[in-house]
């Protein structure tokens, strides 16, 4: 199909996916083989929750052939063609419509408190405009209530109590001591969270030190956690700050200057570097300039497990081109940083572009920008992602968009939990390395933890 063409989408994600090979003779299924074949099934009708979606091209990141999908209480039971349904069964026409997952925004802000103000989407209106644009699930930043990570926590549980899809949280570190770090433990082990995120920027506020970064990369990797990283300089964005507010550059404008990606791609560097020294994988959220692309590319091409999460309005919005090679050397994958603010009501730094609350919208429009911006200039395939209108959402098994008409409630979301990524640390040597350096006048000791093979020097 040309990439220019509109495609129509059906997405759908549930609980749990499976496929079987032979379905057992009281739920009358024929055998559906594993991925596609020819045969005809037969679907009895004794399930109360059965959406059929007939005739559709379904993709995944491998393949794509027109077959029908099966759903019986939100699990895929059978991916054939020509299945063949009894009465009961919600039936779905996607003859000349793709067939694929539904997506996951990594990086969102609902009901959130900052800069004198909060965000202007919950978690039931955030998430409305996520199944329209056929995300069916979404992560969000817990944000500490005065650096306590169970209150931050527990606020963030309130707010979600609207929500009508699956999420789940990362929780930011706004500070370092013993508390937050037993907090990251019971966090970890007891609340579903597996990533924190560490700012590198916003001097006087939630800004850390290199010292405490490494504390926090520490307490990660004892955990099995993900650290993520805003990586920006701080003290040199505050000090562009000052220098466009005495040129005289209160608007808008001043943002962007007072950060050129120089601090950014300096921040970027700095943090593969320590998570390196920590032996510890590192995420780094919001890539905004080829400088951190870049960087977290050299460090992926060296063996480091790197991740970088460029933003679609990245994508769409810089000045500067972040595609090509770069993108796909340092990321496979794309969040939003959603973050909505309303300003016209308090008209918030109209005299100080300091004063400005950040963010901007994304959870609605992501899946289709990014198709627009990669597939269609040929940086990735039809089945690396799928284009179109989206005209049905399915999430755990139920029909939640369709006809542009939400088809969800306030509360009728998941909070899913989310394992310690062990896996992640599999094949990182972390034990300490005592070398010995003779020199011609002494012997110098230096013990270091090192990423690397103990190798021995002989003089």
């Amino acid at each position: 199909m040309d990439s220019c063409c509109i495609a129509r989408v059906v997405l759908l994600v549930i609980t749990f996916l499976s496929l079987f090979s032979s379905l057992s003779e009281s739920n009358q299924f024929c055998d559906a083989g594993i991925g596609y074949g020819e045969a005809t099934c037969t679907v009895a009708s004794t399930s109360p929750s059965k959406i059929l979606i007939k005739g559709g091209a379904v993709v995944n990141a491998h393949h794509q052939e027109v077959a029908d999908v099966y759903i019986e209480d939100g699990i895929i039971v059978a991916v054939q063609k020509n299945i063949v349904v009894g009465d009961g069964v919600k039936i779905i026409d996607a003859t000349g419509k793709y067939v694929m997952p539904g997506g996951i925004d990594p990086h969102t802000h609902l009901a959130m408190e900052f800069m004198g103000t909060e965000t202007i989407d919950d978690f039931f209106s955030g998430q409305a405009a996520a199944l329209a644009g056929g995300t069916t699930m979404h992560i969000d930043f817990v944000i500490p209530v005065k650096g306590s990570l169970s209150a931050g926590f527990e606020a963030y549980v309130k707010k979600a109590e609207r929500a009508a899809m699956d999420y789940g949280f990362h929780m930011a570190i706004t500070k370092w001591d013993e508390t937050v770090s037993r907090e990251m433990e019971i966090m970890v082990k007891e609340k579903g969270i597996n990533s924190f995120k560490f700012f590198l920027a916003y001097k006087g506020s939630l800004m850390i030190s290199d010292e405490l970064l490494l504390e926090g990369f520490k307490k990660c990797k004892s955990l099995g956690a993900l650290p993520m990283v805003h990586a920006e300089n701080g003290d040199a964005v505050f000090e562009g700050q000052k220098r466009m507010i005495e040129l005289g550059i209160t608007g808008p404008e001043g943002h962007a200057l007072s950060r050129p990606p120089a601090l950014e791609g300096e921040a970027t560097s700095r943090a593969i570097r320590l998570a390196g020294f920590v032996n510890t994988p590192l995420y780094v959220v919001h890539v905004m300039s080829i400088d951190a692309m870049e960087e977290i590319a050299k460090a992926r091409k060296s063996g480091q497990k790197v991740i970088g999460e460029p933003v679609v309005s990245g994508l769409v919005l810089n000045d500067t081109v972040l595609l090509g090679s770069r993108l796909s050397d340092s990321s496979k994958l794309v969040g939003t940083d959603h973050c909505l603010q309303f300003n016209t009501k308090n008209s918030l730094g109209i005299d100080d572009f300091r004063k400005i609350p950040n963010g901007v919208n994304g959870l609605e429009e992501r899946m289709h920008l990014v198709w627009d911006t990669m597939v269609v200039s040929g940086q990735i395939s039809v089945t690396d992602f799928v284009r179109g209108k989206v005209e049905v959402t399915i999430s755990g098994g139920k029909i939640v968009w369709e006809n542009d008409e939400l088809k969800v409630v306030p509360g009728s979301g998941k909070y899913i939990k989310m394992p310690p990524f062990n896996y992640l640390y599999d094949g990182i040597e972390s034990r300490c390395r005592l070398f010995i350096f003779p020199t011609s006048s002494s012997n110098t000791f230096c013990a270091q933890c090192l990423s690397f093979r103990l190798k021995y020097f002989k003089g």
